[in-house]
């Protein structure tokens, strides 16, 4: 099927939750009034790592309004341990207490839950809370991590190293001695966070005659979190309702399982009353997870044209104080993927998670962000070093239509993806020739211009296979249902969480299409677990073809008995010249479709009030189920292009243009793809520019507020030229590819490849981020001041 087969997806509709959203009827955990409820608030260390020796909460609770005062060992007692210890090679088992018990591991780890009546209350008896510490060193760096001598973050591990995984592929050292030339190279990211406009908040409401708890909290997953939760609670499944409501953004940070969100739950059952919290910005910024923070190394084995023979890659991660998932699930799958859209069969990867006292480590946003950097840089290194041109060393090592589908070297298979079209159609479409000769002749004018190019290899969809493969443990199925009402109204749901990502328009014409209805006649549910189907949530761009993709085949299922009654009701002996477009049943006669004089809702009636003149064997009702296990990888996949001027004298970066051409098959909703890629992109240049949480050598945070950890607007980011060149998949529901993550991944390497081309001329390699004028500035300095002794 084509898209322009299609009645509903790819369609140009509105986003259908932005009415609410905009005009100020959003339903929001701050929105939620629950009459009774009190308000805690956590009292945090001020110690990157330090020893417990007492709390004193006396004067605290001498204060007006403060009920209660709980520490690690009152949580202890009414909740479980979280044990991390998957049966992996090479990752130790960890377990984390509630709230910590013997001592901090991070500045902001949570030692006390104060509840009050009012949340301004609470937070006055913070300073009343006498906690007594032990200071110890602590380890800020992964390299202090990694040495012998340092100080252990887990006491219970006999090192700092958390995971480490090493595999070979191939021959890398018999391609060195064969090579031209062996280049290295060393890519540095730097840690950031999530900063969701909406900080974490929950509430928590026990039901003590029905022994039951509705726990009201924005997450990605609602149903794992569910299972987490009531695991951790020593509660069943039955006791525990999760609802999320509207969600001020996630990405990745609104996942787990939080201490403070556990405290808050445990609380509320132990007071019997019900329980609010909302951290502030502060909070957000110092104790809630974070990312991306990793040093990689590649030594690529080259021929004199440049032509990839083996490569080798070395990943250190610096995960932080606590495991809220495998240690080794985000760095893994970096080394799994990189090569992406580069042929090389001789592969190695080395990758290293080590413990700090820093925030522990989460999935952000493409939590694989630095793969195509690292990839593209590569190639842009072969080329400096050759003295070769950066787009034919990229066209002599990349993929062609003929080589797919192409199997990694790390097993994994690459399929409908168009790499080398997308790159064509960018270096086309940006005038790269004429690029290069109006760099030339500004250089002649004391100006710097630089092309970023990068080709983006996405990872869109996880199935259970991928993760049985990488040693992660997990499932990547998802679940949907869909009911027609009596009166022909459609309601459907699946497992996802909605943070933002505009399910309430693609998803409904994922639906509306597999039923043959106007999107606007189905209605989607999500984010309550007594109503929505078990689904493993959103994360890693799921959300399109898991999601999208179980529900059309679900709405394809109910098509199918749809049509099946209209088929006896018309006095047909099948089906098979029926069809269901814009709500009505037609007809196929004389080549021609013309509509019959069935509707979906006299099906509907038929099926639950006639149920007599249902073909025969039919059960009454329109009500379905469907499960979906997705390949075990769907790949989309890009070009960016993007030029800069860089000013030698200040270190500053001006963007002049930014490309993308983008295949990410199938297109449920353009305005929702659009707006996808538009915030991954900036995401990826905020970050690679400014963003940066910034520990001292004594584990203090230097970034805890907005003043500090820096963000760009859209007055600092440039126009977004989106150049569609969508191919489906042949091996997912309707062609469905995903695309959420891969304009950070492109933008990370396009941009930190472009200021290294402006740079040329000036000898200097920019190896990490962010690229502040001040690390711009300094890389040039140093340069002239070797070049003067």
């Amino acid at each position: 099927m084509t898209s322009a087969d299609f009645q509903s997806i790819g369609k140009h509709v509105p986003r259908r939750e932005d009415r609410r959203l905009l005009t100020g009827h959003g339903r929001y955990i701050d929105d939620i009034d629950v009459p009774g409820a009190l308000h805690a608030c956590f009292v945090r260390s001020p110690h990157a790592h330090a020893r417990i020796l007492s709390v004193n909460v006396e004067a605290a609770l001498e204060m007006p309004g403060i009920l209660a005062v709980f520490t690690g060992h009152d949580l202890a007692q009414w909740t479980t341990k979280l044990r991390m210890a998957p049966p992996i090679d090479g990752l130790q088992p960890v377990e984390m207490d509630t709230l910590p018990v013997a001592k901090v591991c991070f500045q902001g780890d949570p030692v006390a839950c104060i509840i009050a009546t009012d949340r301004y209350l609470a937070e006055d008896a913070i300073e009343k809370v006498v906690v007594e510490y032990e200071v110890l060193e602590a380890v800020a760096t992964m390299w202090r991590a990694l040495d012998a001598g340092s100080p252990k973050v887990d006491e219970s591990l006999p090192s700092n190293l958390l995971s480490h995984q090493r595999s070979e592929h191939g021959d890398v050292e018999f391609r060195k001695r064969e090579a031209f030339r062996v280049i290295e190279s060393t890519f540095s990211q730097h840690r950031q966070t999530h900063l969701p406009i909406e900080t974490r908040g929950c509430i928590a409401v026990w039901d003590e005659g029905r022994q039951h708890l509705t726990f009201h909290v924005g997450t990605q997953v609602p149903h794992p979190y569910r299972t987490t939760l009531a695991a951790r609670m020593r509660l069943t499944e039955s006791q525990v309702t999760v609802i999320s409501p509207d969600v001020g953004g996630g990405f990745g940070q609104k996942i787990a399982l939080y201490r403070e969100e556990l405290s808050v739950a445990a609380i509320a059952r132990h007071m019997k009353r019900p329980v609010r919290w909302r951290e502030d910005r502060m909070e957000n910024l110092l104790a809630s997870s974070q990312s991306r923070e990793d040093f990689c190394r590649t030594r690529a084995a080259v021929d004199a044209n440049g032509r990839l023979l083996g490569l080798e890659l070395e990943i250190i991660e610096d995960f932080g104080a606590y495991s809220f998932y495998p240690g080794n699930y985000l760095a893994r799958v970096v080394a799994m993927i990189l090569t992406g859209p580069y042929k090389v069969q001789d592969y190695t990867f080395d990758v290293k998670v080590v413990l700090t006292n820093k925030v522990g480590n989460g999935p952000m946003r493409a939590p694989m962000a630095i793969t195509s950097w690292v990839m593209d840089g590569t190639m842009d290194a072969i080329a400096r070093e050759l003295g070769l041109d950066p787009a034919e060393v990229r066209r002599i090592n990349m993929l062609h239509p003929e080589d797919l589908p192409y199997t990694m070297a790390t097993g994994e298979v690459l399929a409908d993806i168009t790499p080398r079209e997308t790159f064509e159609a960018a270096l086309a479409k940006i005038g790269y020739q004429e690029f290069r000769d109006r760099q030339q002749r500004a250089r002649a004018e004391g100006r710097y211009l630089g092309l970023g190019m990068c080709t983006v290899v996405e990872s869109t969809t996880y199935g259970s296979r991928f993760y049985k493969s990488a040693g992660i443990a997990g499932s990547g199925h998802e679940a949907a249902w869909l009911r027609i009402e009596p009166s022909g109204a459609v309601n459907v749901s699946v497992g996802l969480g909605a943070t933002g990502q505009g399910y309430e328009t693609s998803l409904t014409q994922a639906a509306a299409e597999g039923l043959g209805v106007p999107p606007q006649q189905v209605h989607l549910h999500l984010g309550h677990t007594d109503v929505a189907p078990y689904g493993m949530g959103s994360r890693g761009a799921r959300g399109g073809t898991a999601g999208g993709g179980t529900l059309y085949l679900c709405a394809q299922e109910a098509c199918a008995k749809v049509l099946a009654i209209a088929a006896k009701l018309l006095e047909l002996p099948d089906s098979a010249s029926l069809r269901m477009a814009g709500g009505r049943v037609q007809r196929a006669e004389g080549g021609e479709w013309s509509d019959t004089r069935l509707t979906i809702a006299d099906i509907a009636r038929t099926a639950y009030l006639d149920p007599l003149a249902l073909p025969e064997g039919m059960s009454p009702g329109l009500e379905f189920h469907k499960t979906y296990d997705p390949p075990p990888m769907t790949y989309s996949n890009s070009t960016h292009m993007c030029e800069v001027e860089v000013d030698v004298a200040t270190g500053a970066i001006r963007f002049m243009r930014y490309l993308v051409a983008e295949d990410c098959g199938t297109v449920l909703s353009p305005v929702v793809v659009e707006g996808q890629q538009h915030g991954a992109i900036a995401m990826g240049l905020s970050g690679a520019l400014y963003e940066h949480v910034h520990y001292d050598e004594g584990g203090q945070n230097l970034s805890g507020t907005l003043a500090d950890y820096l963000v760009a607007t859209a007055h600092e980011l440039p126009h977004f030229d989106i150049l569609p060149m969508h191919t489906p998949s042949r091996a997912t529901p309707a062609g469905i590819k995903g695309m959420a993550e891969g304009g950070v991944m492109g933008a990370i390497g396009a941009l930190t490849n472009a200021v290294n081309d402006a740079l040329a001329p000036c000898g200097v390699v920019v190896d990490r981020q962010p690229l502040t004028p001040m690390y711009l500035r300094e890389l040039l300095r140093d340069k002239q001041e070797r070049n003067h002794k």
